[in-house]
């Protein structure tokens, strides 16, 4: 067996932190040299941090980047390392430096540039052209860079073709969508038996503005076997020690490969330093990684993204408006869970309308988070308005003008505590509410981001009672699970008497929203013409509100901004 053992550094980087990152990427490279890997792998443009948007039109940026990652190449001694970076050349690449020697030995390009949902590279980078392997002693190597690893025919194909790559290596920044972790891991699989390679992916993790990065970076043998799994929303070194030998004997039971190979190709080769084979290193530790069940997996995503957002925005508290409804509830459970009780203040602000039941629940969810809770009535500022506009508002019955106000009182007095005393709001909205506009615009929209805003509320209820079982007891207050979800802006009232019930809206608004399906598909699903066609109305003309929503974390495969962008001005309706 000639054995290579590999790392993989799944990173929290930082936009735009140059040296931060750089730190981080030195932290990596010296542990994995301690441990006796031959190569580290860091993730996708690991030293600009991804994405860097228009950083990239700015030159001196994409100088920096270069500059830091000749920085970094100079402390690669006894190691090889792969870096993403953004490299300037007649154009700007997205690229990965292969670092060794105390040098960047090459530079690979990456090929296939994503220009949908959340991605726009496109825009800002120019695609390579090549499919370099190289050479380190006794193996082979094949770098690319996420999205080349996801078309057969790909860099990855001629790399382990015509290159007799051993091992692909692919450094990643995916983002995180529920469920995307199985179709990643089903198609490095197929990859792997399809090159007969190993495939080493090494992903990102952490938060970045409406982005989650998930890690979970994986190793599979040239069978498609797991090798290594890395943790989920945590940084973490993967290492495991590849037989190359294997990747051989299984090429030589695989006539089609023979005849594929005749087709000819061309691949440049590069020669890295040859490797210590002999040298004695300490065996690695049995490495037992199980995937987080589907639940857990998106609440340790919203955890992560309210985490990285509140952190790396220099922020050290926050405040939410509690209300003693799910929504509230929710968001306040996820930001102690994120960032402290010490660093996360409730506030209530109760009016004429709110239920002793809401209010009472309200102080419970502070007392079992233990945070410090403010109460802020509002009924005597509400009354005020409403005199302030007696007069212009003469002879017209209260509606839903009134109603706003009071959300836009509250708004008010959590933008006011955030401008005092510099605590991030965050707001309390989800998306089955978001979807069809039940928000009020400088009201409960106010605030710096947005925690729940791809969430729809069937999902909410499932994920508070999921932390309750964590818990072991009502952490969240049962009132809040088991009564009928109401804004309380005027007496009795129920989310019900505007909207379908969640177990309904909710399916309507994923055929709707996620999947463009028409208003006719949607009905031949069972759902009842006249509902359907009322929820597309309010989706279609809530476009407006949403365009105005603080960002928020991106947990669905496609959720409102970033990933779904329709025009404000727009006459064409499906309803």
């Amino acid at each position: 067996m000639r054995p290579f053992r590999i790392a993989l550094a799944q990173t929290n980087t930082t936009v735009g932190d140059l040296d931060g990152n750089a730190r981080k990427i030195l932290d990596a490279m010296a542990q994995a040299r301690d441990l006796g890997a031959d190569l580290v792998a860091l993730p996708e443009l690991a030293v600009t941090g991804y994405p860097p948007e228009d950083l990239l039109f700015k030159p001196r940026f994409v100088d920096a980047s270069v500059r830091t990652l000749r920085r970094i190449a100079a402390e690669a001694r006894g190691i090889v390392a792969v870096v993403g970076f953004a490299d300037r050349g007649d154009d700007i690449y997205n690229a990965a430096g292969i670092l060794a020697d105390g040098q960047v030995v090459d530079v690979y390009h990456k090929r296939f540039l994503p220009n949908y949902g959340v991605f726009d590279e496109d825009r800002y980078f120019r695609a390579g052209t090549t499919a370099p392997v190289y050479r380190l002693g006794g193996m082979s190597l094949g770098v690319n860079i996420c999205e080349d690893i996801w078309y057969p025919g790909g860099p990855a194909r001629d790399q382990a073709l015509f290159g007799d790559a051993d091992v692909i290596l692919n450094i990643s920044s995916s983002p995180y969508s529920a469920g995307k972790g199985v179709i990643r891991a089903s198609m490095l699989a197929t990859r792997a038996m399809d090159c007969g390679a190993v495939v080493a992916y090494c992903n990102l993790v952490g938060g970045q503005d409406e982005l989650v990065f998930d890690g979970e970076s994986l190793i599979f043998d040239q069978n498609g076997v797991p090798v290594a799994r890395g943790r989920q929303f945590e940084e973490d070194l993967v290492l495991a020690d590849l037989d190359v030998d294997a990747v051989f004997r299984r090429r030589l039971h695989d006539p089609l490969r023979r005849k594929e190979k005749a087709e000819g190709g061309s691949i440049r080769f590069v020669d890295l330093p040859p490797r210590d084979e002999s040298r004695r290193r300490a065996p690695l530790p049995p490495r037992d990684v199980d995937p987080l069940d589907p639940l857990s997996e998106v609440y340790a995503a919203l955890v992560t993204g309210v985490r990285d957002y509140v952190r790396k925005n220099r922020f050290e508290k926050v405040v939410i408006g509690i209300s003693g409804g799910i929504d509230s509830a929710m968001v306040t459970t996820l930001a102690v869970d994120a960032l402290g009780k010490v660093n996360v203040v409730g506030v209530t602000m109760p009016s004429q309308y709110s239920s002793e039941a809401t209010r009472s629940d309200a102080y419970r969810l502070s007392e079992n988070l233990g945070i410090h809770m403010l109460t802020i009535p509002i009924g005597e500022t509400f009354d005020a308005y409403r005199h302030l506009l007696s007069g212009e508002f003469q002879g017209r019955p209260e509606d839903v003008t009134e109603e706003n106000l009071q959300a836009r009182i509250r708004g008010n007095l959590l933008m006011a505590l955030s401008n005092k005393f510099g605590w991030l709001v965050l707001t309390t909205g989800d998306k089955s509410e978001m979807s069809v506009g039940f928000a009020t615009l400088y009201g409960d929209m106010s605030g710096g981001f947005a925690v729940i805003k791809d969430i729809y509320k069937t999902l909410l209820y499932d994920l508070a009672r999921h932390r309750n079982r964590q818990a072991g007891k009502d952490l969240i207050p049962r009132g809040i699970l088991e009564r009928e979800p109401s804004p309380e802006l005027k007496p009795d009232q129920k989310a019900s008497d505007t909207l379908p019930p969640y177990p309904t809206l909710d399916p309507i608004l994923k055929c709707y929203v996620e999947q463009d399906m028409s208003l006719q598909e949607i009905v031949t699903l069972g759902f009842d013409e006249q509902v359907v066609q009322d929820v597309i109305r309010r989706v279609d003309r809530s476009e407006y509100k949403r365009r105005q929503a603080p960002p928020g974390i991106k947990v669905t495969p496609r959720a409102f901004g970033r990933d779904r962008r329709l025009p404000i001005t727009n006459r064409y309706s499906e309803g």
